[in-house]
């Protein structure tokens, strides 16, 4: 499996595919990392793509991560779950537009490529796929910081059917609020509309949001639980992230991306 000039990795969580893998494929033994791919650090120093099939349960994870490393991921290209790849790619004014396309086209030119269908699959999915294609933009956005443009997109978000004036009220004086802009939803402003609105934010030193945290968070959840084969018994008293504590440990999909540095 040798590829002239190319440097590639690939990751897998699953010990039994890894296992397969290093048998079937010999040449992989020392390519593998055998690690989640949001726990994982940065395979290369120099510039790098990502290309996989990304687990659906855990794929806008794995964009926000990329996020982290987006000075050195220049290209990303993979299969997601129809919604997420619509989503990743969509413009304002759509109804599937979010924290996810904002953040993402802030930093990546977005193309929806093409359709999987479930057909394609053996034993075929109850959900289609997408494939969508992210190249760095060459431009840099302007905003007053990665944290100002994070927390406006997250909160304007978070009460997306009201007026940003009602939706980011905590982050803006009063005079500032009086403007037009603020009369919109945040599904209907550009991502270039966010960024000139972080210049005018006054933000609490208290808050803070980068989309990792809440994984990280969760994952000191998990700590607090014991699996075992009679199921998940949870010793905490926050019963209301027992349901999403055990959607996340579902990790049976396959997670095994090729990260390509290209010399």
């Amino acid at each position: 499996m040798g590829i002239a000039d190319i440097n590639f990795k690939a990751v897998e969580l699953d010990e039994e595919k890894v296992v397969y893998l290093s048998k079937k494929y010999p040449v992989l033994a020392d390519k593998l990392i055998h690690q989640s791919f949001l726990d994982m650090d940065k395979p290369f120093d120099e510039p790098f793509t990502v290309i996989g099939n990304f687990p659906y349960n855990i794929s806008t994870q794995i964009l926000f991560k990329v996020l982290e490393w987006k000075d050195d991921v220049p290209c990303i290209i993979g299969m997601f779950q129809k919604e997420v790849a619509e989503r990743a790619a969509s413009k304002e004014g759509s109804k599937v537009y979010g924290v996810l396309s904002v953040l993402m086209q802030a930093y990546y030119e977005i193309e929806y490529l093409f359709d999987v269908g479930n057909e394609c699959f053996d034993p075929p999915p109850k959900v289609q796929s997408g494939v969508i294609r992210m190249k760095r933009k060459t431009t840099a956005l302007h905003y007053k910081s990665d944290r100002a443009f994070w927390v406006l997109v997250k909160t304007a978000f978070n009460q997306r059917r009201k007026t940003m004036r009602n939706a980011v009220k905590s982050l803006f004086s009063a005079e500032e609020l009086q403007d037009d802009i603020f009369l919109k939803r945040a599904e209907a402003l550009s991502v270039e509309d966010f960024a000139a609105l972080t210049f005018r934010m006054q933000i609490p030193n208290r808050i803070s949001f980068r989309p990792i945290v809440l994984w990280r968070k969760f994952k000191a959840f998990v700590r607090l639980a014991l699996v075992n084969a009679g199921g998940l018994t949870i010793k905490s008293s926050q019963k209301k992230d027992v349901h999403l504590c055990k959607r996340l440990l579902k990790v049976h999909q396959i997670l095994f991306f090729f990260l390509f540095n290209i010399h």
